[in-house]
């Protein structure tokens, strides 16, 4: 009797422990890796504050982290002329769990190579003034809260990097922790597994899936103007 007890609480015992292991290998404990601090490229790169450890070639590595957004800052059709460059002025893709939040919706693209010309030149959230950012609206900083959390890891992209990084010295400027913020490169260099094609052909003609997008839109009517 006494071994048929022993038996029975030790199979318990065991069956326990393999149903514990076994919801930790079904349900693992969310442990992020630490990531490394924003480290600005050299070169060409550099110059438009392109990230040297997280970019376009291991995005993919820092894809999905609960501690993070992801951003892609250009418009679904750019006035300017990135074709020029070797680009495309129509947002042909991007990297999947990334949003789209236009820069030029939020400030006015300044500072883009001469071969492709002017970007959007419309209403914007903020105006670069004397090398400040001066709110145009009430909203204007709520909004910008509400896209680029405080408290979250902000990893930044568009077409080539630049936008990515007139978007980071915005943020820095209003407030935001540097040290949270990647510029991680360009949709054009990325080549990985997370490629969400929005540039397609039907009959014979180039179309743009642009409903695939998760696209961040602001109507400007609806603010208060300062």
């Amino acid at each position: 009797m006494k071994k048929f007890v022993w038996r029975f609480i030790l199979g318990a015992i065991l069956v326990a422990v393999g149903a514990f292991f076994a919801g930790r290998c079904i349900f693992p404990a969310e442990k992020p890796a630490t990531l490394p601090k924003p480290q600005v490229s050299e070169g060409e790169r550099g110059q438009l504050g392109i990230d040297k450890n997280i970019n376009e070639k291991n995005i993919d590595d820092y894809l999905g982290r609960s501690d993070s957004v992801y951003r892609d800052m250009r418009m679904l059709v750019d006035p300017a002329n990135y074709e020029a460059i070797g680009g495309d002025s129509y947002l042909s893709g991007f990297v999947k769990g990334f949003e789209v939040v236009p820069l030029p919706y939020l400030i006015p693209a300044e500072g883009l190579p001469e071969a492709v010309g002017s970007s959007y030149t419309g209403t914007t959230l903020f105006s670069h003034q004397d090398g400040n950012y001066v709110a145009n609206y009430a909203e204007s900083m709520d909004i910008l809260e509400a896209l680029f959390p405080k408290d979250k890891n902000i990893f930044l992209m568009c077409g080539g990097g630049g936008y990515a990084g007139m978007t980071k010295n915005l943020l820095v400027a209003l407030g935001w922790d540097e040290n949270k913020i990647y510029n991680v490169g360009g949709y054009w260099a990325y080549d990985g597994k997370n490629n969400v094609e929005v540039k397609t052909e039907r009959n014979g003609e180039v179309a743009y899936d642009f409903f695939k997008v998760p696209y961040h839109s602001i109507d400007f009517s609806t603010l208060t103007a300062k």
